[in-house]
């Protein structure tokens, strides 16, 4: 049983990547596929005043969501390894943000579940993702309240000595 405890957040880690990854070569090859579903995203955007806002050079392009897609795949697969652990818990967190978006927006937008007559696959794969990437947070809490902690601390810097070189107080 510890075994299996022990495997789980890899075998999860694998899951959401290898789904990143699969759709790598759709938004990075400007496939079809993609051009449907980030056009009628851009069309949308576009109703209220936001149009550009996910075509190929805007902010929510299918180059920049790849890009965290590949970015959160490579930290999920890193944390595999014992000295990278932490790194799972950091690429869970940017899974999660990526995929919470996605899911949002074939729900919410005119997008819908079934953007290109695929069955919603492309729907119950980003669920897959957002469960998955969710379950790994729960697991790497513990990784990621030290990564939060370490940044908090890094902006912080280090509180202000009230002490002179002498050791007196002033």
């Amino acid at each position: 049983m510890d075994r299996i405890k022990s495997l789980a957040p890899h075998i999860i880690a694998v899951i959401a990547s290898l789904v990143f990854l699969d759709s790598l070569r759709f938004k990075y090859t400007n496939a079809p596929e993609t051009q449907v579903i980030f056009g009628k995203l851009d069309a949308w955007a576009e109703s209220f005043g936001a149009g550009g806002l996910f075509a190929q050079t805007g902010l929510f392009s299918q180059y920049v969501i790849g890009t965290a897609e590949l970015a959160a795949a490579a930290l999920l697969l890193l944390g595999i390894m014992p000295a990278f652990r932490r790194l799972q818990g950091l690429g869970a967190l940017i899974a999660f943000a990526v995929m919470s978006g996605a899911v949002n927006f074939h729900l919410w937008t005119p997008l819908g579940i079934d953007p290109n007559n695929d069955g919603g696959g492309l729907f119950f794969m980003a669920c897959v993702v957002l469960a998955t990437s969710l379950l790994l947070i729960y697991i790497r809490r513990r990784e990621i309240a030290a990564i939060a902690g370490g940044v908090a601390a890094a902006l912080t810097g280090p509180a202000p000595s009230l002490t002179t070189s002498k050791g007196q107080t002033q």
